[in-house]
């Protein structure tokens, strides 16, 4: 040994991932997601990296690694609150068995709620009223709220102001949606719930008073 003394890295440059290695980057992006308990958006993928690296540069490495796990049981998707690893929804019958859940089931007023809600926003508890033709329960709106799928986004200028409500960021990535956009015909739309937007969820409990005066 020469006995000379072998510089310590300097802080900068530990943990720099050079632009010019698209694998190492797209290893840092599967473990970032692979481990997130939400979906990332890029702003905050771009923060691995500090910033180093443009959104649209991360977006092709995304859209890489989403091919990569292209035939696999897990896929990488883009919702509305960013990007997420998940199950492929015919694997959900063998995770069952491990976690055995009832399906929800929805009532006809808890869907026709949600769906103007969805399609119509942003609109009053009165507007639903009118629109179904029958009173809504607090409960649904309650439980729909609790759930995270729509929240009071505003109020109305008008006597009393009441509230105004729409659905949320987490409503469309519950659904694998990225925007309202991408919502399905509205006579599908209770298939696709059922389908897609029971996963760790409790169901919505339904109730005699769905369509009763309050």
């Amino acid at each position: 040994m020469s006995g000379r003394l072998v510089p310590s890295p300097s802080s900068s440059s530990i943990g720099v991932v050079s632009p010019g290695n698209p694998a190492e980057i797209k290893r840092i992006l599967e473990v970032a997601l692979l481990t997130a308990q939400e979906p990332l958006p890029l702003s905050d993928l771009r923060k691995i990296f500090d910033e180093e690296l443009s959104a649209e540069v991360l977006r092709r490495l995304l859209e890489e690694l989403r091919r990569d796990w292209e035939g696999k049981g897990v896929e990488l998707v883009n919702v509305a609150s960013g990007w997420r690893f998940q199950a492929k929804p015919e694997m959900q019958k063998f995770l069952d068995r491990i976690n055995p859940q009832r399906p929800p089931r929805y009532s006809r007023a808890v869907l026709e709620t949600l769906a103007i809600i969805a399609y119509r926003q942003p609109v009053t508890r009165g507007d639903i009223e009118e629109i179904r033709g029958v009173s809504v329960s607090g409960t649904i709106l309650k439980a729909l709220e609790s759930r995270g799928w729509i929240a009071a986004i505003g109020h109305r200028d008008v006597p009393g102001r009441p509230a105004l409500y729409g659905t949320t960021a987490n409503f469309l990535n519950d659904l694998n949606l990225r925007s309202l956009a991408e919502l399905p015909p509205l006579d599908e739309l209770g298939s696709v719930i059922e389908q897609k937007g029971t996963m760790g969820l409790l169901p919505i409990p339904d109730t005699p008073a769905d369509d009763a005066p309050e």
